[in-house]
C-alpha cells in the first residue's frame, strides 16, 4: 500500500492533484483543506532538485473496481480521514467531503461535543449520518487526543502542563489567544482533573 508520496505536481485542482513521482503520474483526491495548503505553500510550482515538489501522506483505497489514492497534507488529516470511513455509511467520497467541510481540528471538537447538529451543515451529511459518526467517533477523539501526545499525561495544575495543553490545541489548529481561554476556563472549572479530561472540556469549549 502507498502511505506517502513526494513529486512534481503536475497539475492542481480542488478535488485532486496529479504528482509525477520518478516519471510516474499518480492522480490523488485531495480535500478543501489539503487543496488550501498546498496552494499556499507555492508546492504547486513543483521543482527539479532531489527533494522536488509535493509531499503527502497517502491512504490507498483498494475496491473491486479498482484503486484510488487519497492524499492529505498532514498525517492528524489522514487519521480523522481513516476513521470517517470506519463508520458504517461513511465511504472515501464523502468522508473527503467532510474533511473539506470542517476542518480537523473543528471536526475533533464538534465530534468531542457530540455536537450532531453541526455535522448536518456540511454538505451531504443527512441526521443520521452525523449521529453515527457521534456514537462510533466521540470515544475515539480520546485517541486522536493521545496521538498528539498530550493524553495521559499526569494531572494539570497549570504551569508547564498548562502549557502543553495550549500547545496541542494550536497544533489543531486553533488560535493560540483561543486555546487559552478555552485552557484556563477548563481549569478554573475542574483544577483536580488529568490531561485528557482538561482537553476534552477546552474542546468543548472551542466547538460552541
Amino acid at each position: 500500500m502507498i502511505g506517502f508520496l513526494r513529486g512534481r505536481v503536475l497539475r492542481l485542482g480542488p478535488e485532486a492533484v496529479l504528482l509525477d513521482v520518478g516519471g510516474v503520474g499518480y492522480e490523488v483526491h485531495i480535500s478543501l483543506a489539503t487543496y488550501s495548503e498546498i496552494e499556499g505553500s507555492g508546492a504547486q510550482a513543483g521543482g527539479d532538485g532531489e527533494e522536488p515538489g509535493l509531499g503527502l501522506h497517502v491512504y490507498t483505497h483498494v475496491w473491486s473496481d479498482g484503486i484510488a489514492l487519497y492524499g492529505f497534507w498532514t498525517e492528524l488529516e489522514k487519521r480523522l480521514f481513516e476513521r470517517l470511513i470506519a463508520v458504517s455509511g461513511i465511504g472515501p467520497r464523502l468522508a473527503r467531503v467532510i474533511l473539506s467541510g470542517m476542518p480537523p481540528a473543528e471536526l475533533i471538537a464538534t465530534l468531542a461535543a457530540g455536537d450532531s447538529k453541526r455535522l448536518t451543515t456540511i454538505p451531504g451529511v443527512g441526521k443520521k449520518s452525523a449521529e453515527r459518526m457521534v456514537v462510533e467517533l466521540r470515544d475515539k477523539v480520546a485517541q486522536l487526543e493521545a496521538e498528539i501526545g498530550v493524553a495521559g499525561a499526569p494531572a494539570a495544575t497549570g504551569g508547564a502542563e498548562e502549557e502543553d495543553l495550549v500547545s496541542a490545541l494550536v497544533n489543531l489548529g486553533y488560535k493560540p489567544a483561543h486555546a487559552e481561554q478555552a485552557v484556563a476556563e477548563a481549569l478554573r472549572e475542574a483544577p483536580e482533573a488529568d490531561m485528557q479530561a482538561l482537553l476534552r472540556a477546552a474542546l468543548k469549549r472551542l466547538a460552541r
